[in-house]
């Protein structure tokens, strides 16, 4: 139990470092090493019995299992989503913009031709809701994400933050 405790909050200290979180991330790992070293000395004074090795390393597995989908459920930070259209009339970005996305609409060139491509900033937690209302209106869409470490500028920051905050 220690460990299962102990790991989740490494994986969630260590989720939180990698997007930034300074303050809250060594807040969290004082916390986290307190659980470990009660958790550790438990095990190593009783080193006799097999079964608190196997309970410490299950412990481990499911923690990291756990911490994972805590830091999913929490969708900290933002994903930056380029979607890939091959048609370039498509009513696509109005949608996502009534929806209260952000979009930067521009044509490229692709093997087969035009194709209109769609920048969109979004916070993590309104990923799977953008992936639904493209697959939805272009089944056919190219769609790449990833997390950007630095956002400055443009009226994403502030709005984006103002028009998905959770009540």
């Amino acid at each position: 139990m220690v460990n299962f405790v102990y790991i989740t909050l490494n994986t969630i200290r260590f989720m939180l470092t990698m997007k930034g979180y300074r303050n809250l991330a060594p807040l969290l790992s004082m916390v986290e090493i307190t659980v470990y070293v009660v958790g550790l000395s438990l095990v190593l004074n009783r080193l006799d019995n097999v079964l608190n090795i196997i309970a410490y390393a299950l412990g481990y597995g499911v923690g990291v299992r756990v911490g994972i989908w805590v830091e999913d459920k929490l969708a900290l930070g933002y994903i930056m989503a380029t979607v890939i259209l091959p048609d370039t009339t498509s009513q696509l970005p109005t949608l996502l913009r009534s929806n209260g996305f952000g979009v930067t609409q521009s044509e490229a060139q692709g093997l087969e031709g035009t194709r209109l491509v769609l920048d969109i900033l979004t916070p993590r937690n309104q990923e799977r809701r953008l992936y639904a209302i493209v697959n939805e209106v272009a089944p056919k869409a190219f769609i790449i994400t990833y997390e950007p470490k630095y956002i400055s500028g443009g009226f994403w920051v502030k709005r984006v933050r103002r028009r998905f905050r959770q009540p």
